[in-house]
């Protein structure tokens, strides 16, 4: 669930990144690559679990099909928090010098 969870973000994210692809304002690239990142980590991580269980990888219990949700729902919160402090670092808008005066 955690590598469904981020690639549902992945795609949705890029696909707003490449409607607003000439103006590149609010950064959604970093999205994208932050998204696809963790997308091809859980990747890794289902094919190395495959390895070492087996066809028991594809019957998981409620419960830990429950917990990876939450866990990829978490990662994709820790991505919109990254992805908006880069922006108020950054300040692609001037919204936060304008503000200051």
């Amino acid at each position: 669930m955690t590598l469904l969870t981020t690639v549902f973000a992945a795609v949705i994210s890029t696909v707003i990144w490449y409607k607003n692809a000439p103006k590149n304002e609010m950064k959604v690239g970093i999205l994208v690559l932050i998204y696809w990142g963790a997308s091809l980590m859980w990747l890794v991580d289902a094919v190395f679990e495959y390895i070492e269980i087996g066809t028991d990888y594809f019957r998981p219990a409620p419960s830990d099909m429950l917990n990876d949700f939450y866990l990829g729902l978490s990662a994709v919160a820790l991505g919109l928090v990254i992805w908006v402090i880069i922006l108020l670092i950054k300040d692609p808008k001037g919204v936060l010098k304008r503000g200051a005066r």
